[in-house]
């Protein structure tokens, strides 16, 4: 749709004085300047971009020294969906008890979360996890993915040519087996390969609807200029008829395009954390585009990786512009939104004339690739927390969960400043076809917002008619969603939050109907997200109030009402007008790993948060929420405990001062940290009162509450100083009225 008002917004795009961007993050203060600093994430001056250094591995794994890069292609026709095997079921079982492990490599972790990385991972020389060959003619494959986003685990051969094989779950869990990436050497042209992997997580699959794997051959590549392709007859998804929990199989046949070739399979195109720097490099190298963007670090992940931001605006500054922030690959796993979110750059930076217009009428805070980490290691959806970073945004721990920690203070730091008009994160979709999104409709709006949710993905629709389903989109916001990035942003205040799903598999739509994405298919729904905006951002109201309509006569329709009938949605729930959404093997937050919050490896140096008291009883608050304390003083997207599910509320009890010669009982409120750190404020007085010294060289202290205001900013300190069995909460003196500081009693007693 080309919006009637683009040329009446439009104007030169001003003189060409360079564009340097902000600060990744302004100085908040003190101690968060020091929090920074003290973990990496912020030296003060943003990182220079043409430092790219190599990745960080946690030292546990093991990786080869080749550099792995594939050659781009486009099939000359889009690649049809194969032929559905009927019902998904188990149709022999494979004697792997029988067969012959001919290759095994599992990182020995050293604990049950991560640690510490390096350049390279695991110092001294390889191992051999392949078994060696017999002679020329053994026919036995050769599998190795000791390399970025590798994740094959074990390869057993049950027949001549046929192999079981085990993916690696997403490192520190048990589980998470979707995402598979692996080399292939020692093939032979003429024989039928039989492939199966047999420890598949999700129940359902495209696999079971016509998508197939993805092969690439190295000759190919370099003789003929194909890259990869769809490949796989008899392709099968099915649950194994034994173990549990239940564990389900993907199967499929295919033959080598050539003799001793080297070929890889993966479940999507690979876009790893190095072809994202390779692409930053060419970017900041080019004198055009450079102009309109500076490259940043937003921070660094728990490896050392860099998390970078990209600041896309016209030459001149951002003065009144309104602010576009865009995310991708917070789930390793989804490489197709690296690739959409690909074009999405590639189109804001060109010389389009829409292009010109887009970096006039809004800045674009762009972060590619939130979770490096679990993308160089090959995780399916953790990062080194072993944890969802998508179902963690609500818990605010830059310790455990940087990318997203920072990607929310930045956008709360925006709204205090503009209004931050759209918010989307690009992921992949394992289970529905097409792409669609999901929004944010609580049900307690009234019509006109409501119905406003659903008109961005509407107009989507219409510009990417064989690509886009509206019907799939989902708007309802689930309690076990509440720690993902649309609905904590849409939280925030950005009223236009979504998720874009794009199907691992493809389209069943319009003149692309049961056909595989192609990479250029990927990179396209960047320019028609970019279309999208200026559309829904349009002066010119028709094609809203249109879409408006349009919305209106559809929901209408779907509640079996008469379109023009009238009547208000304000009164009708999300669960009323939809299902809930699907796709997430993950969708309940499975909390904080306890072993980043001991004193022994601090998860921040100031976890800041805020007590105000009602009568006996005590509630955690927000700087900006109620509280009275100035806001500025509290780091944006800091909420320390400050969830709605976190800020908990229990009555005063009886409890002794810990360490004390003789038990004495304070009265005293409770409450939890959502770092899982239990902290017991013990009582209130006028005057400071003298305390037994705790073990060590840390002192039990004071801590000050303005009587006015009637709220205390509580500073936890990791880590402590001396011999601790318990750590301690320390809170600096001041003025006013004194409160006698919490213990903070660890669940699990530690040592320094």
């Amino acid at each position: 749709m080309e919006p009637a008002g683009r040329r009446a917004a439009q104007g030169g795009e001003g003189a060409s004085a360079g564009f340097g961007g902000g600060q990744v993050l302004k100085p908040y203060d003190s101690f968060i300047r020091a929090h920074l600093r003290f973990y990496g994430y912020f030296r003060g001056e943003p990182q220079a971009p043409f430092i790219l250094p190599a990745p960080r591995w946690p030292v546990e794994c093991e990786v080869i020294q080749e550099t792995i890069e594939h050659i781009e292609w486009v099939p000359p026709k889009p690649e049809p969906f194969c032929p559905p095997m009927g019902p998904e079921q188990a149709l022999y079982t494979l004697g792997v008890e029988q067969g012959t492990v001919v290759y095994h490599s599992s990182p020995v972790l050293q604990g049950s979360c991560f640690t510490c990385a390096r350049v390279g991972g695991a110092p001294g020389p390889l191992s051999s996890p392949a078994a060696p060959l017999e002679g020329p003619q053994d026919t036995t494959l050769l599998f190795e993915s000791r390399f970025e986003s590798g994740n094959l685990q074990k390869a057993i051969k049950v027949g001549p040519y046929e192999y079981v094989l085990m993916l690696r779950p997403d490192l520190y869990t048990a589980k998470h087996t979707q995402w598979f990436y692996f080399r292939v050497q020692n093939t032979r042209q003429e024989p039928l390969y039989r492939f199966t992997i047999a420890n598949m997580a999700k129940p359902k699959s495209l696999y079971g609807q016509g998508l197939q794997p993805l092969l690439y051959s190295q000759r190919d590549a370099q003789s003929r200029g194909i890259g990869w392709r769809r490949v796989g007859t008899d392709v099968r998804y099915y649950r194994d008829s034994t173990g549990e929990p239940p564990m389900f199989r993907l199967s499929w046949s295919v033959r080598f395009p050539h003799n001793g070739d080297t070929c890889f399979f993966a479940a999507c195109y690979p876009y790893t954390y190095s072809d994202l720097q390779r692409y930053l490099r060419a970017l900041v190298a080019d004198p055009a585009r450079s102009r309109y963007c500076a490259v940043q670090a937003l921070c660094r992940s728990l490896a050392g990786n860099t998390v970078y931001l990209l600041t896309i605006t016209s030459p001149g500054g951002a003065a009144g512009k309104r602010v576009v922030v865009a995310s991708a690959r917070v789930h390793p796993g989804e490489s197709g939104g690296s690739w959409a979110m690909r074009g999405f750059l590639d189109f804001l930076l060109s010389s389009h004339e829409d292009a010109q217009l887009l970096r006039r009428l809004f800045v674009f805070k762009v972060v590619p690739m939130l979770n490096p980490d679990g993308v160089v290691v090959g995780n399916s959806r953790c990062s080194l927390a072993g944890r969802d970073p998508n179902r963690a945004y609500g818990k605010a721990l830059p310790g455990s969960f940087p990318g997203v920690w920072h990607l929310r203070a930045m956008v709360q730091r925006l709204l205090a400043e503009r209004e931050v008009v759209l918010y989307c994160d690009f992921h992949g979709h394992s289970r529905k076809n097409n792409v669609f999104m999901y929004g944010c409709d609580a049900g307690r709006d009234g019509t006109g917002t409501r119905l406003r949710q659903r008109v961005f993905p509407l107009m989507l629709s219409k510009n990417a008619p064989d690509k886009f389903s509206f019907s799939s989109c989902k708007y309802q916001v689930q309690k076990s969603k509440e720690g993902t990035g649309r609905v904590s942003m849409w939280r925030l205040g950005v009223s236009h939050s979504y998720t874009l799903e794009v199907a691992f598999s493809g389209s069943t739509l319009g003149e692309r109907l049961s056909s595989h994405f192609s990479v250029q298919d990927l990179e396209s729904l960047g320019h028609l997200l970019c279309d999208t905006l200026l559309d829904f951002c349009d002066p010119v109201p028709a094609k809203l109030q249109q879409c408006l309509v349009e919305a209106d006569a559809l929901l209408q329709r779907q509640m079996g009402r008469e379109p023009g009938s009238g009547g208000s949605w304000s009164d009708v729930s999300p669960s009323e007008l939809e299902s809930s959404t699907s796709g997430s093997d993950s969708s309940v937050s499975e909390g904080i790993p306890d072993d980043f919050h001991s004193p022994d490896r601090p998860v921040s140096l100031h976890v800041p948060l805020f007590l105000r008291w009602q009568e006996c009883r005590a509630r955690v608050e927000h700087g900006d929420r109620e509280c009275r304390y100035p806001s500025d003083t509290l780091p944006p997207g800091t909420d320390g405990a400050t969830q709605e599910e976190a800020a908990a509320e229990t009555e005063s009890k009886e409890c002794p001062a810990p360490n004390k010669p003789e038990p004495h009982q304070h009265p005293g409120i409770q409450f939890f940290l959502v770092s899982r750190v239990e902290v017991l404020v013990l009582e209130r007085s006028p005057e400071p009162a003298p305390v037994s010294p705790f073990p060590g060289e840390l002192e039990q202290r004071m801590a000050p509450v303005p009587q006015q205001e009637r709220c205390l900013e509580l500073t936890l300190e990791w880590p402590f100083p001396g011999y601790l069995k318990q750590g301690m909460a320390a809170v600096p003196p001041g003025e006013g009225i004194s409160w006698t500081v919490a213990q903070a009693l660890r669940h699990t007693a530690s040592h320094r």
